[in-house]
């Protein structure tokens, strides 16, 4: 059955941001767009139509990045089943920081904070800043709701974070190798889901 013209370019879309995920995470910020297109099997003139230009190439690969931590946070019945949605988000943040794309787009990001400043501030404003707000209002909403009492729900989705991320995130950017298997990541979102609740649990 033939795609539809919308379907097609969105499927080149996804093409364009894995491979620049890719490219980036290997190369760095200075990876050419020449060679994320020869990646992703089109031109460069159809990248800078599909997203203008590198940082917001960027910001579509963190954002898609984003949207996968915060999907259980949105998922049907996330706010009457606020563990079950922790430890989904926990997860996905989890995989996402072991991952071998996911912890060398964080490197390259690091790496490129004093020679390409916007590019950087790009990244973290799209990434990081963006799933914890989410985050932080997914706990303001469970405590409007009376499930939960979060007096500051910004600082609660740090320390939500944290817990999960541990010293993991800085290992990976410093080349220290970790082994987890799907049911380890899965134990450790679990364990933080289920005591994120029981420290902010309503009154």
């Amino acid at each position: 059955m033939p795609r539809l013209p919308g379907q097609i370019d969105q499927a080149k879309s996804q093409a364009i941001l894995d491979a620049a995920a890719a490219a980036l995470g290997e190369c760095g910020l200075s990876t050419p767009m020449g060679e994320i297109a020869r990646r992703a099997g089109v031109s460069k003139q159809t990248i800078y139509n599909h997203f203008g230009s590198k940082a917001d190439l960027i910001r579509a690969i963190v954002d898609r990045r984003v949207d996968e931590i915060a999907a259980p946070l949105l998922a049907p019945g996330a706010l009457d089943h606020p563990e079950e949605a922790l430890a989904g988000f926990g997860r996905v943040m989890l995989e996402m920081v072991l991952r071998p794309h996911g912890r060398a787009l964080v490197k390259m990001a690091v790496q490129a904070a004093d020679d390409m400043p916007d590019l950087a501030r790009a990244f973290y404003e799209a990434g990081p800043r963006t799933s914890r707000r989410r985050l932080a209002d997914f706990l303001r909403d469970e405590t409007a709701a009376g499930r939960m009492s979060v007096d500051d729900p910004d600082q609660g989705a740090d320390f939500f974070a944290g817990m999960v991320i541990g010293v993991r995130q800085i290992a990976g950017l410093l080349g220290v190798e970790q082994t987890a298997t799907a049911d380890d990541i899965d134990r450790i979102a679990r364990a933080a889901a289920r005591r994120f609740l029981k420290a902010y649990a309503a009154p």
